[in-house]
């Protein structure tokens, strides 16, 4: 977190529990960065060398993280999770979704969850957390 101020890194902090929060309402740069007290600009340079991600990336690995869920419970239509979670288009859901879990929502949904059941859902979300295909390949090694 070099670079970024102590008191910049309590408005972050707070920008980013927003989203962690409130993840299926609205929320866009502008708005998230009048909470940080801060400009759009400022606000996103800060949140990303603070957080290694931007806002917008954060704030849609919350969603995924949270519709993965929803579609593991296998009740709810994946449009239905995708408005569920804070998402307007179907087509950049499924895009996002796909490209930070590895397949569709719909492969997702469709594929037996009950190996999990007993696990305690702390220790399922460490394991479950969407990670960025470009992280998953840096982990893999070279």
């Amino acid at each position: 977190m070099r670079g970024v101020e102590i008191d910049d890194l309590v408005r972050l902090r707070r920008a980013r529990d927003r989203m962690d929060r409130d993840y299926a309402e609205p929320l866009d740069v502008p708005a998230l960065a009048r909470d940080a007290l801060m400009s759009p600009g400022h606000f996103s340079r800060s949140f990303r060398a603070a957080y290694g991600e931007t806002p917008y990336s954060y704030l849609m690995t919350r969603r995924i993280e949270r519709a993965k869920a929803l579609l593991r419970r296998g009740d709810l239509s994946v449009t239905d999770v995708c408005m569920a979670v804070g998402c307007t288009s179907l087509g950049s859901f499924s895009s996002r979704f796909t490209e930070l879990v590895g397949e569709s929502p719909s492969a997702y949904r469709a594929r037996d969850h009950d190996h999990g059941a007993p696990i305690p859902a702390c220790v399922a979300k460490m394991h479950t957390r969407p990670v960025r295909n470009g992280e998953a390949k840096s982990d893999a090694g070279p």
